[in-house]
């Protein structure tokens, strides 16, 4: 164990301050795992399983906190998971290669980014005064949820700008949202992964990187509602998935 911790340590820090700001902006952090494990070496079919059970660790804490905290509006929540999940199911069982994971992975999260940049407004939303289309949430997280299924995250880097750039609710409940989103579809897109014949995992540094990530997950959710606003949670989130998208492209573009 200590040999691992020795030869990964750079790795284990690495998840740790990954998973403590994530979490403290209600996501689970796959994207940043997946570009860190990328360097690594290790074969690519464990890369996608590794990050979405860190992602499962850290978000599962997260929804525990917003259950407690009532942010979770189940009603309006089912609608964009009814589909997400066996489409993440079917995502994570289809074989990609590790060019065109990388690629569909950055560009994705650069366009998220920029379209939660640019919307800057966060207004004063009354629960009465929102609106949602059923069929067009449902088909939201069936599209959302199959992308994050073939990339091996849980989506909701992908769902929380579009719902804040649409007001879909007070941030607060976006980022509760978001979190039961990436939980459900990470499960989903694991259990793809592990029903496809080529899924491999080294449970020795996984069960290490999990450890790692749940403390630090513990930490950021905690700290989220005591020193980040409203905007800050949104401006935080964009830096974070540009940091991340801009990184895996020059790697695989250039």
């Amino acid at each position: 164990m200590f040999e691992l911790i020795s030869n990964y340590s750079v790795i284990i820090l690495l998840f740790f301050i990954i998973a403590i700001l994530y979490s403290s902006v209600g996501f689970g952090g796959g994207s940043s795992y997946l570009a860190i494990l990328a360097l690594t070496g290790i074969i690519f079919t464990q890369i996608r399983a590794t990050a979405l059970l860190c992602n499962i660790v850290v978000v599962s804490g997260n929804v525990f906190l917003f259950y407690k905290q009532k942010k979770l509006d189940w009603q309006k929540m089912i609608p964009l998971v009814v589909l997400s999940v066996p489409f993440a199911f079917f995502g994570g069982y289809l074989k990609i290669s590790q060019n065109f994971f990388f690629i569909l992975l950055g560009c994705t999260l650069l366009f998220a980014a920029l379209t939660m940049w640019v919307s800057k407004k966060i207004e004063k939303i009354h629960e009465e005064n929102i609106k949602q289309s059923i069929i067009k949430n449902s088909g939201l997280g069936g599209i959302i949820g199959f992308i994050s299924g073939v990339v091996g995250i849980g989506g909701g880097i992908f769902l929380a700008p579009l719902l804040h750039l649409t007001n879909w609710d007070t941030p607060k409940k976006i980022a509760a949202t978001a979190s039961f989103f990436i939980l459900v579809n990470s499960i989903a897109g694991l259990l793809g992964q592990y029903s496809n014949p080529n899924f491999k995992i080294d449970w020795n540094l996984t069960s290490l990187l999990l450890l790692t990530v749940f403390i630090g997950g513990q930490i950021g959710s905690r700290m989220s509602n005591k020193l980040f606003t409203a905007i800050q949670l949104k401006k935080a989130t964009a830096i974070l998935i540009a940091f991340v998208s801009l990184r895996i492209l020059y790697k695989y573009l250039f």
